[in-house]
């Protein structure tokens, strides 16, 4: 009788993450890929409008972007 194991790995996630300077818990997070490109086509206007609006703040309402790795998916 043979045995055969099957492999299955989890590939990551990416997010692009803008964390509020005011408020520790608030953040916005968008899909991305490994390189922190967002793929706007990919979003609905709602969260193109929250994305354009983070891009527009940032120093003075979010910090600057920082890619995460998301493995829940």
């Amino acid at each position: 009788m043979s045995t055969s194991t099957l492999s299955v790995t989890t590939q990551p996630h990416y997010e692009l993450r803008f964390q509020s300077l005011f408020n520790q818990g608030r953040a916005l997070a968008f899909p991305c890929d490994a390189g922190g490109h967002v793929d706007l086509d990919a979003l609905s206007e709602r969260a193109r409008e929250n994305y354009f609006y983070a891009r527009a703040v940032i120093g003075f309402e979010y910090a600057q972007p920082a890619v995460m790795t998301d493995y829940s998916h």
